[in-house]
């Protein structure tokens, strides 16, 4: 090997969800939500201009408006460019310990990555036989713990008091509840800022607030948190949030009649769709996402997700242990939940 090969930092990098080029496809694979934008994000577009100019560093705008939609103070909160980027700067910034932090070993597959990338060590805690979090398993010395509420890729609802009882067996660490999908039917463990320092609450836009293509995310916690989070930032890149980002992002907060009208959709198409699935053989988790996370009796997760793909229908497959059986699908339009079903009747019942 070549001397200069050997200084070259190597990871597995995390491998994110086919983004099919072509439009003609239902698209059930990376939990976008299937509706648009808020109308009011649609004014805003048209309303932007000095893009010659930097961005507000701060980005005030948005963080005001996240701080007042949620009744925080401004200094409670921080955002990135989506929840990705706050929560690799969470790592960076909480998990120096030199301890393992702690994450359940079915979850959301970029927490090895980044405690890789930054060389943290880590242990993972196997979810029990029903793909539950045991909370238990996070009592033992550690140098953190992060876990999504929901799960992913599970949709399982971990219930507020479990969250708590970590919290209270690990005082001495940052405590992170990653919330990407809570607006499908979870309660938030933001009413447990008032009671723990040391906890940090993420959320993203890119879900029930049709956002992806922006993204935003944003964390909540402690002023103490939130100061050590920014210096960390303003040492990597001041300008992360663009201008697009904040205006329209604060214009989606600000219109929360819509967000409440579309999650409401999504969830009533969810719970629809879990009917479907047990009359045709499936079996899988109470999801509190936007997903459902799905086993067929007979038919091995592989070959349907084959089958569909060929039919320009897109699902994720999960070739790992323990779930290599196992579909996870988004939930999209009703129209197109209704084509996915009438697919896998065809399909199972040739």
């Amino acid at each position: 090997m070549k001397e200069w090969k050997k200084n070259i930092r190597q990871v597995l990098p995390y491998v994110p969800g086919e983004q099919p080029k072509q439009t003609d496809v239902i698209k059930l694979n990376t939990n976008e939500n299937p509706y648009p934008p808020s109308p009011k994000v649609q004014e805003m577009c048209r309303q932007i201009d000095n893009l010659r100019l930097y961005p507000d560093p701060a980005a005030a705008r948005l963080v005001n408006a996240i701080a007042d939609y949620k009744g925080l103070d401004s200094s409670q909160v921080f955002v990135g460019v989506g929840s990705d980027d706050v929560l690799a700067l969470s790592f960076l910034t909480f998990f120096n310990s030199g301890k393992p932090i702690l994450f359940p070993d079915i979850t959301y597959s970029f927490y090895d990555v980044w405690a890789d990338l930054f060389r943290i060590p880590y242990e993972t805690k196997a979810l029990d036989e029903e793909f539950r979090i045991r909370k238990e398993d996070y009592y033992g010395e550690n140098g953190g713990v992060i876990f999504p509420n929901p799960n992913a890729p599970t949709g399982i609802l971990m219930p507020l008091a479990d969250i708590r009882d970590i919290l209270d067996h690990n005082q001495d660490v940052i405590v992170i509840v990653d919330e990407a999908y809570i607006d499908f039917g979870g309660q938030t463990a933001q009413e447990l800022l008032k009671e723990y320092e040391n906890l940090l609450v993420v959320q993203t836009f890119s879900k029930s607030r049709s956002l992806a293509g922006l993204r935003i995310g944003y964390a909540m916690g402690s002023p103490e948190l939130i100061s050590a989070l920014h210096n960390v930032k303003y040492s990597f890149n001041s300008y992360t949030m663009n201008q697009p980002s904040i205006l329209l992002g604060a214009a989606s907060v600000e219109d929360d009649d819509y967000f409440r009208e579309t999650t409401a959709k999504i969830i009533a198409t969810r719970e629809w769709f879990k009917d479907e699935m047990r009359k045709l053989g499936f079996t899988f988790p109470d999801s509190k996402a936007n997903f459902l996370f799905a086993a067929h009796e007979s038919v091995p997760a592989k070959e349907i997700f084959e089958a569909a793909r060929a039919e320009n229908i897109y699902v994720r497959y999960f070739p790992k242990e323990r779930i290599d059986n196992y579909l996870r699908i988004t939930i999209g339009t009703d129209e197109e939940m209704r084509k996915f079903v009438g697919f896998l009747k065809r399909y199972l019942h040739k």
